[in-house]
């Protein structure tokens, strides 16, 4: 009986640390958190510090006013992306023939998914616009900020309270209509669900400073138009690598190119299909680690930290915001009637707005990067895996990706009469810290006094119509006449009614 108790009991040990070391890990590999900026919200956003963000707020403040600045959705590959996931499938078929001719079958085979596979996208002639899982992002996003900020959202709907803008691009308008459709629920009578009408409101291409300005400055596309077969040789290498391994692998003749398709391809299947096992398996781990660093590498050079000109051109768009905060401090000291002014602005346009205008405010730097900024000093490239780094596309700026700066009233326990005003940043709904501030909760004063002063110099006119850059420093020149802002609108305008280059369409 002894022996059959102490046998029992072994099996129990035996069973519980089986049970122990064949538990998945507590965070295993999910290849959709490291697809850059083609990340979708609800995989990239971080919900650890969304549930207590409101307790950094001390007691006594309100908030009065909001700025948002939204990515659009979730979308479908571009027309031109289309086109080259085509030819990747002619590619492979090619591939799989020539192995089958020269009889290239042992071990490790041939991905059984590549023979004979067609793009999902096969036979579309448009392409680029807010798919289904878009529209949930952003209108969820909307339940969420309006259930957050009831003060702002308090107020029976009108277009001078609550500004709704979007690029004329159709995937940001459509974003800020699935927005909308959230943040007024309920408040209308159209349907069983009480929707109402909004109005959502577009500048031209040629004349959008605030929101394409990366459209609109010639000192911006000379930089990149120079830089970017530079940022090829940088990634060359690591393409390079992963291309020998892949033919090792699974015997097939890949060439640069077909690395670089199947890597666009793995990105969409596992950001807009839940699909990680056909072109992700391909790779492993640490080659997707890789090729995520060369996609963050490319956009910190040509949208981010690289060159100073890549944010000062988004000056325009600090200045407006700033510009609303400083009008509802303002109307609410004047206590307008009824608290009629402007509530929140709403913004929604591309990677392109958001990773410069996060730029401004200095976030995801390392170390003692601050400072290097502030006195226009090149930073050095972002960590290359193993090592952890700040600078990560999957968020800054993913699909829906947004920053919202929240404008506080704080009234003094002891009276009423002594107010102050604070700023606080939200990226992806979560609180972060200004390295201007050192705080969460930013004096408007110092936001003002370090953060928006200091930037404000810069002038659009003045450093985008600069041909030359001089290291790191634009070169500035006297402001541009009228006759040049007509000649710049103009040319603005007739390329604008060309095809559009979708290399900067994110």
């Amino acid at each position: 009986m002894k022996i059959a108790v102490s046998s029992l009991t072994l099996l129990c040990i035996s069973l519980l640390l089986f049970s122990v070391d064949a538990s998945p890990p507590l965070n295993p590999f999910d290849v959709r958190r490291h697809v850059s900026t083609v990340t979708r919200y609800d995989v990239s956003r971080d919900t650890s510090n969304v549930a207590s963000f409101s307790s950094a707020i001390p007691d006594g403040c309100e908030a009065i006013h909001l700025n948002l600045v939204a990515r659009h959705g979730t979308r479908s590959p571009t027309k031109k992306r289309i086109k080259e996931l085509d030819r990747l499938a002619i590619r492979l078929a090619t591939l799989v023939e020539e192995a089958n001719h020269e009889g290239r079958f042992e071990a490790p085979k041939i991905p059984g998914w590549i023979r004979g596979w067609e793009s999902p996208w096969k036979g579309r002639v448009k392409g680029g616009e807010l798919i289904d899982l878009g529209e949930e992002e952003l209108y969820r996003l909307s339940l969420r900020v309006r259930d957050r900020f009831p003060e702002i959202f308090s107020r029976d709907y009108h277009p001078d309270l609550y500004p709704i803008k979007a690029t004329q691009v159709p995937r940001a308008a459509a974003s800020a209509v699935a927005f909308g459709i959230g943040l007024f629920l309920g408040k209308g009578t159209l349907g069983p669900g009480k929707h109402r009408a909004f109005s959502v409101v577009s500048e031209s291409r040629a004349s959008d400073y605030k929101l394409r300005f990366h459209d609109n400055c010639a000192t911006y596309k000379s930089y990149r138009e120079s830089q970017e077969p530079e940022v090829e040789k940088l990634k060359e290498p690591i393409i390079e690598e992963i291309t020998s391994a892949l033919i090792s692998r699974h015997h097939l003749n890949f060439k640069r190119q077909d690395v670089a398709s199947l890597w666009f391809l793995c990105k969409q299947q596992a950001s807009l299909l839940d699909i990680t096992d056909q072109a992700c398996g391909l790779f492993s781990e640490t080659e997707i680690l890789l090729l995520e660093w060369t996609d963050d590498l490319e956009f910190f050079l040509l949208k981010g930290y690289g060159k100073s000109i890549n944010y000062w051109m988004g000056v325009p768009l600090l200045r407006d915001i700033f510009q609303t905060m400083q009008e509802a401090i303002q109307a609410n000291e004047e206590n307008l009637p009824g608290g009629m002014y402007e509530r929140a602005q709403l913004r929604f346009a591309h990677a392109e707005t958001i990773v410069p205008f996060s730029c401004l405010l200095g976030l995801f730097l390392e170390g003692d990067e601050y400072e290097k900024i502030q006195r226009s000093e090149s930073l050095d490239l972002p960590p290359k895996p193993p090592q952890k780094r700040n600078w990560r596309g999957s968020s800054i700026a993913p699909f829906a990706g947004n920053n919202i700066l929240v404008l506080y009233q704080c009234r003094s326990k002891q009276t009423d009469q002594n107010i102050s005003y604070h700023v606080q940043i939200l990226h992806n709904e979560v609180p972060v810290s200004l390295p201007a501030c050192g705080t969460e909760f930013c004096p408007f004063e110092i936001f003002k006094e370090r953060v928006v002063d200091p930037l404000l110099k810069h002038e659009f006119d003045n450093i985008c119509s600069v041909k030359n850059a001089v290291g790191d420093v634009v070169e500035v020149l006297k402001p541009c006449s009228w006759s040049c802002k007509f000649f710049n609108f103009l040319s603005g305008f007739f390329s604008s009614s060309q095809p559009q280059q979708e290399k900067s369409e994110l």
